[in-house]
């Protein structure tokens, strides 16, 4: 691998990784719009492991924007990171798989409540693992899917 080859691909990483960071962030603030542009135009999302829906990426957004209304407190946070980049002969391609394991708390919204109180305690808490399958376009790395595997969940009155 020449060091431009190997520059190239730490690019690519770092690229890919603002990608699943951005994620993160855009269902967080509920910023649907952001949500959608960082999927390919045949994007696609899966949320049917933990009891959601599965679509295209715009479809999904739409349905996010009423289902967090009923979490306005979350915090997704996407760890153990697994980039595989495609391999063509020793350069990158325009393909890549990433998995990586989450723990998503979220708090449900209080009757009447218009704005968080000091109790942000969480009444819901997940993890799991995200697979994604990210593409390279014009505009740079983009999702081409992404799929929840939801392990395991605590609910209210769980232990």
């Amino acid at each position: 691998m020449t060091q431009r080859v190997a520059l190239a691909t730490v690019m690519d990483r770092l690229a890919i990784d603002d990608v699943i960071t951005g994620y993160a962030v855009t269902v967080d603030d509920g910023d649907w719009p952001a949500y959608e542009a960082l999927f390919t135009p045949e994007g696609r999302a899966d949320y049917t492991g933990a009891g959601g829906v599965e679509g295209p990426a715009g479809e999904i957004a739409r349905w996010l924007t009423g289902t967090m209304r009923l979490f306005p407190i979350r915090q997704h946070l996407i760890v153990n990171r697994r980039i595989d980049l495609q391999d063509l002969g020793g350069y990158p391609g325009d393909r890549a798989q990433v998995r990586a394991d989450y723990l998503n708390p979220m708090r449900l919204a209080r009757e009447g409540e218009t704005s968080p109180d000091g109790d942000t305690a969480p009444d819901f808490v997940s993890g799991g693992r995200y697979t994604f399958e990210l593409h390279r376009t014009e505009p740079g790395w983009r999702i081409r899917s992404v799929t929840v595997h939801e392990r395991w969940r605590r609910t209210p009155g769980t232990a």
